[in-house]
């Protein structure tokens, strides 16, 4: 029978979104940390014509808990799908099998991926796959699905049927007699629970939430009687059951599993570089030096001379062959106007930072695929219980340097809903990379001399404002218990595919913006720079000026009360990349000798320069981040405070670094 659903299923940074870009072909984002999935993701089996490839969010197990555990167990429990792979990391076999145990039970019919099997041999491990199948009853394949190693023989697997494993975790006589006088209990049961019935059983005398609710609905009252009275009556029968399944797991892995000389070595190796990566005081300061350094390289190094070859090219020879051509062509002045001035100078002038934001990431990519950021989690777990959350929070926060939104969408890992709202309203302060482009424009114009300190200083002080907002929240509405147990993805060299990917993957999201908003809101800057309701008008009497003239006076005393400063700031409002397409198309950049850059270094001084940039890096971050926040949070009030207290707040610290700069710079 042909497959139509497969359902990746295991725990997290197991390499189920590298198996899932294996076979279907996409490039979701892959990570070296845990809880990179944070909802379900679909995508079309490449070799299974009309087979959907379903990546479930990480989870350890069944119990539903945290939100990406509740979405696991809802899918396999009412979706039903065709096959379950069940990716399992090699080198951890005995952790990883407690979840399996879980599948198993619940008689889905299960294909398990022993991924990352060169980290295993490289550990030392030697797996008996024939002897591990014979103990789950299930296939097994040996993988490395980030190196595409496996899948020919995963994909033959699954073309054969898949079916229900035939597999009873042997249970102490005691627990399995409850177990089955549970099982009794749910005889009235529908499809498509019937089928599970003794996996609802074990799951509900775990006290697992969903499974009760569910249970509550389907079943008559006299059965929901039953097992709740099954479950006072034996109280530890919950613990008993996970206690022999961690035996199993256990058992199991030491049949199966033979170490050679090598482990040692390897052990040795990883714990000398943890000893100085994880040192709770040398730790936080490496942390910095390692992300100065990505910000050296970026700003002073690489990335900056590689942008300013693009911006000479674009307001040199570009717009003068262009600005030929279309003289040549015969159009119309306004027409050439508003290639050159509209859409060169409002899409040009972004589009010359790409290769700084390419370095960046290419950096960050580099960090989070060797392992390094989530020792990153770890090390900084003792300043975030500072403000009353814990390391967990972190991740989502570092994965604010790329883009608020999706950050804002990784706190549904928190199970505590106060610390996943402070945490949300936190994030925003978090420098995203449409911030950079920003950072890139102004800062080697007024600070070349000091590029990468000025940029990682607003990178800290990002990251000052959104630890102060936790803190200042955490007093207002509380947050629960901080504890932080994480697991530590093992160290590896970041394949080159990864990286390009990430990095390509990033840098296409700009040019897609580049493309799409951007150009737009060029053109209707354009329109708006050269018309009032007097008819066409120079640009400074212009619909455009006085939208930006409107909100000016505001920053009178950061001195850069200018109509292009104010329209800049507007915009940026729907997007941090239009703060430099506005400034290009309200300048004239498109065809001004020097480009952008001379333009603003006699609009702005160093102090009023870097005002606006705190400003723009503390006020609210986008649209789309405002959107993201309402459907997380659920609430119109705390998305209004979000906006409100972010405005607030960017003016009062631009205010203040304004008067500190004039004396100072």
């Amino acid at each position: 029978m042909a497959l139509s659903t497969i359902a990746l299923a295991g725990n997290p940074n197991t390499g189920k979104t590298s198996l899932f870009n294996l076979l279907t072909g996409t490039r979701q984002y892959v990570g070296n940390w845990p809880g990179v999935t944070v909802e379900k993701k679909e995508g079309l089996c490449k070799d299974l014509p009309g087979c959907w490839v379903v990546d479930l969010p990480g989870t350890y197990s069944l119990a539903a808990r945290s939100p990406e555990e509740r979405v696991a167990v809802e899918y396999l429990l009412y979706q039903g799908p065709s096959a379950v792979v069940n990716v399992v990391d090699a080198s951890s076999l005995e952790r990883h099998l407690y979840f399996t145990a879980q599948l198993l039970e619940m008689g889905l019919p299960v294909v398990v991926v022993l991924n990352m099997m060169d980290t295993a041999a490289a550990r030392g491990f030697n797996i008996d796959v024939s002897l591990l199948e014979q103990r789950l009853g299930a296939p097994v394949v040996p993988m490395t699905a980030r190196r595409g190693i496996g899948k020919e023989q995963l994909i033959r697997r699954l073309q054969s049927e898949v079916t229900p494993a035939a597999f009873v975790l042997p249970y102490p006589r005691s627990v399995a007699a409850v177990v089955a006088r549970a099982e009794a209990a749910l005889a009235a049961l529908p499809e498509p629970l019937a089928g599970r019935r003794r996996a609802l059983a074990v799951m509900a005398l775990e006290g697992n939430p969903a499974v009760i609710a569910a249970l509550e609905q389907a079943l008559p009252p006299t059965a929901v009687a039953t097992l709740a009275n099954l479950r006072k009556e034996f109280t530890e029968s919950g613990e008993r059951i996970r206690q022999a399944r961690h035996e199993w797991a256990a058992q199991t892995a030491r049949e199966v599993v033979a170490s050679g000389g090598q482990l040692q070595g390897e052990r040795t190796w990883s714990d000398r570089l943890d000893r100085w990566l994880l040192h709770p005081i040398l730790g936080v300061p490496l942390f910095l030096a390692v992300l100065f350094l990505l910000f050296q390289v970026t700003f002073s190094w690489v990335g900056t001379p590689l942008s300013d070859a693009m911006d000479s090219a674009i307001s040199g020879p570009i717009a003068a062959g262009l600005q030929a051509a279309l003289e040549a062509m015969g159009s119309p002045g306004w027409f050439t106007d508003l290639m050159i001035q509209g859409i060169l100078g409002g899409v040009g002038a972004v589009l010359v930072f790409i290769p700084q934001i390419a370095v960046l990431f290419l950096g960050l990519s580099f960090l989070e695929d060797s392992g390094y950021m989530a020792r990153a989690a770890v090390i900084t777990d003792r300043v975030m219980q500072a403000v009353g959350l814990g390391g967990r929070s972190f991740i989502p926060m570092v994965l604010g340097f790329g883009c608020n939104v999706p950050a804002i969408m990784a706190t549904r890992t928190l199970e505590d809903p106060r610390a996943r709202l402070v945490t949300v309203l936190a994030i925003p302060f978090m420098s995203c990379s449409a911030r950079l482009s920003v950072y890139a424009l102004l800062v080697p114009a007024f600070f070349a001399r000091h590029q990468a300190e000025v940029v990682f200083l607003l990178y800290l002080v990002g990251v000052a404002a959104a630890l102060g907002t936790a803190w200042l929240l955490g007093r207002l509405v509380g947050t629960g218990d901080s504890l932080f147990v994480m697991e530590l993805p093992p160290y590896h060299a970041p394949t080159a595919r990864n990286l390009t990917l990430h990095t390509w993957d990033k840098v296409k999201g700009f040019l897609r913006k580049a493309g799409t908003i951007i150009f737009s809101v060029s053109v209707l800057l354009w329109f708006l720079g050269r018309f009032s309701f007097q008819g066409t008008v120079p640009v400074e009497h212009s619909f455009l000026a006085g939208l930006g003239g409107w909100i000016a006076p505001l920053f009178a005393p950061m001195d850069f009360a200018t109509w292009q400063a104010g329209v800049a700031l507007i915009t940026g409002f729907l997007a941090k990349e239009l703060v430099v397409a506005t400034m290009g198309v309200a300048y004239g950049a498109g065809e001004a000798a020097g480009g952008l850059t001379a333009l603003l270094q006699g609009a702005f001084t160093p102090a009023s320069a870097l005002a606006f940039l705190f400003f723009v890096l503390l006020y609210t971050p986008c649209l789309s981040t405002v959107a993201v926040i309402r459907r997380e949070t659920g609430s119109w009030k705390w998305t209004a405070a979000s906006v409100v207290y972010s405005v607030s707040l960017a003016w009062v610290v631009s205010l203040g670094v304004y008067h500190i700069a004039r004396w100072w710079i």
